[in-house]
């Protein structure tokens, strides 16, 4: 059995600690007022603190005690007080919580109670005092003394809490919420098939910075299937609790495309807000409305798949239409809009290293942290370099090769080193190529027709009047990871769209394809005798979908060339945002164009922007 290489940013879960902090205090000035609350709110909250006992007497063997508890804890919490630097014991205390933090990465959080942080930075006021009468004590032991004034110097200039005049009650709330969210972060439950998550999770953090009042706009930009939209999604998951309200517009750029930015304006209201109704039709009312509603709400919102600059300005145009705290996330594969909106922190995640991408193919493969066999090790590094790091091209292979012996692991790799180009599309083309003939058509159709994000009971709905079998055959293409299960919806990643629709489009004459989508395409079908070879009607399926408003004198015609013979078997996909589509099939159907049309219709609707008709032309 061989173990895989370790990597320091895997999905391995963080060190585990016995406490999760460690107070640090001077107990005549606090121990029974502001401490006291204050570790009883952590203590309430769940998170594991260390308190020295106030009935041991100190000794070395207690300081060591309290030494071992610091490097077991994973932050200290610094309550300076009047007289804490009085004591050498919180000084000594205060010296190991800066080693531990220089060595090992421990979180320090200062709080300044009842005195000046320049202070404790300048050595002024009572720690001038305290330090003149600790020279004169240890005068031998200079050394000592030196690395006091250090460690003071040092936490004194972390930015912490200053109690200033504010209420003890608000105070203490303040910094349990803050350790709390940062614990969170640490703590997060993340799914174990999210390999190399934690470091690159680490790094978008700390640009979001999450707990600062301030209001930020932070840009995570990157080539598609890097994992914008997953550490997106994470941040989303694990810190929307702690904001006033929350929105995931996920798709922007496509959802703009079909339906306007004004319902992506009423969307972004309507989560935050938890109202429906909002009555507007202009792009500028819209942003007015945001601006006011949310400019005093503390918000949480990710704009995903930004391709246009409109899509920020209508969407999040500046820092002040949100309230204090807000944090807004875009996602986005072109840095230029980030930077045209003045998005001053993008985060670029980095493709997986070697280690990592090993990591990734052998747990989709094996399912396991070590590889089985040590047959498959030089293979799986050809499916790595094969793959370039990119997450999703590698977990696409990984399940693709999962359960598969040596040589077909072997014939698959021969497969990709004849075939010399490095797009990724062609890459994962190997997932659908293992398809059979049905699960190709669904995913062609899912990949041509439906939304990026769609409701897995309308997607069944459809297919199912294609004859698909469609819940076996989804079923298929989500274990092939070409689909994910997003609970009650489907999700398709935009590169396996876009491989799923240049599949069809190796036909460079429109006419020959098995489906339309584009209106430009449908046009030139449906005013062009492009048909002419087309094959017999047991052959022939041609679909077409999503036609605009602009196409609507063009069925008509389009169905007289039909009645013609031109194409003999054609079916009607039609997903259309406009109300007045409704009425088509029924307006026309028993005009001369259209005699002898068998037509299904399904009036029902979805949402308030959609219907959906099967429209076939008999034989």
């Amino acid at each position: 059995m061989l173990t895989l290489p370790s990597s320091s940013s895997s999905s391995s879960s963080p060190p585990q600690h016995k406490y999760d902090v460690f107070l640090s205090f001077r107990g005549e000035d606090t121990r029974k007022n502001f401490t006291g609350h204050l570790h009883a709110a952590l203590k309430r909250k769940g998170i594991l603190t260390f308190r020295d006992d106030p009935k041991l007497e100190p000794a070395k063997e207690i300081q060591a005690e309290i030494f071992k508890a610091i490097q077991e804890s994973w932050c200290s919490l610094i309550v300076f007080s009047q007289t804490y630097a009085f004591s050498r014991w919180c000084l000594d205390e205060l010296a190991e919580i800066v080693q531990q933090k220089e060595e090992r990465g421990h979180e320090i959080f200062p709080i300044f109670y009842d005195v000046d942080p320049s202070d404790l930075r300048n050595r002024t006021g009572r720690v001038k005092e305290a330090f003149a009468k600790h020279a004169e004590r240890y005068k031998e032991d200079k050394v000592r003394i030196q690395r006091w004034r250090t460690a003071l110097a040092t936490v004194a200039g972390i930015k912490g809490w200053h109690l200033k005049d504010s209420h003890e009650s608000d105070f203490v709330e303040d910094i349990v919420k803050h350790v709390s969210i940062k614990l969170c972060v640490r703590n997060s439950d993340l799914p174990d098939d999210l390999v190399g998550i934690n470091s690159r999770l680490e790094e978008l953090l700390v640009k979001i910075d999450i707990g600062e009042d301030n209001v930020s706009i932070i840009g995570i930009c990157g080539m598609g299937g890097i994992g914008k939209t997953t550490l997106a999604s994470i941040v989303y998951t694990q810190m929307s609790s702690y904001f006033d309200g929350k929105c995931f517009l996920a798709n922007v750029r496509e959802v703009s495309e079909k339906h306007g930015l004004v319902s992506l304006q009423k969307q972004l209201l309507s989560q935050i807000l938890l109202e429906e109704g909002f009555h507007f039709s202009m792009v500028d009312e819209g942003k007015a409305i945001i601006r006011r509603r949310l400019s005093h709400k503390k918000v949480l919102v990710v704009i995903d798949d930004a391709d246009n600059l409109q899509h920020l300005k209508c969407l999040v145009g500046r820092p002040d239409w949100f309230g204090s705290g807000s944090r807004i996330i875009i996602t986005s594969r072109d840095e230029q809009i980030l930077r045209s909106h003045s998005v001053r922190d993008v985060y670029k995640p980095t493709t997986l290293d070697d280690n990592e991408a090993l990591h990734l193919v052998n747990m989709k493969v094996f399912n396991l942290d070590r590889v089985a066999e040590t047959d498959f090790i030089e293979l799986s590094k050809h499916v790595v370099k094969y793959a370039g790091g990119l997450p999703l091209a590698l977990e696409v292979l990984g399940c693709f090769l999962c359960g598969r012996d040596v040589a077909l692991w072997r014939s698959t790799i021969e497969r990709l080193e004849r075939d010399s180009s490095k797009e990724i599309l062609q890459r994962l083309q190997i997932g659908f190529d293992g398809l059979e003939e049905t699960e190709k058509n669904i995913f062609l159709d899912i990949a041509c027709f439906f939304d990026n994000f769609e409701e897995k009971d309308l997607v069944i709905k459809v297919l199912d009047g294609c004859n698909f079998s469609p819940l076996i055959g989804i079923d298929v293409l989500i274990k092939k990871s070409l689909v994910k299960d997003c609970g009650n919806y489907l999700s398709m990643h935009d590169l396996l769209r876009e491989m799923g629709r240049k599949i069809v489009q190796k036909s460079l004459e429109p006419g020959k394809r098995s489906r339309l989508w584009e209106a430009k395409d449908v046009y030139h079908v449906l005013t062009n005798d492009t048909n002419t070879t087309t094959p017999k009607p047991s052959s022939q399926r041609f679909r077409v979908g999503y036609m605009d408003k602009t196409l609507s004198s063009t069925h008509i015609s389009c169905s007289a060339s039909l009645s013609r013979g031109r194409l003999n078997v054609y079916q009607v996909f039609v997903h259309h945002e406009f109300d007045y589509v409704l009425h088509w099939p029924s307006t026309y159907r028993n005009s001369p164009p259209l005699s002898g049309l068998e037509t299904s219709y399904d009036h029902k609707r979805y949402d308030h922007r959609r219907s959906y008709h099967l429209v076939r032309i008999p034989a």
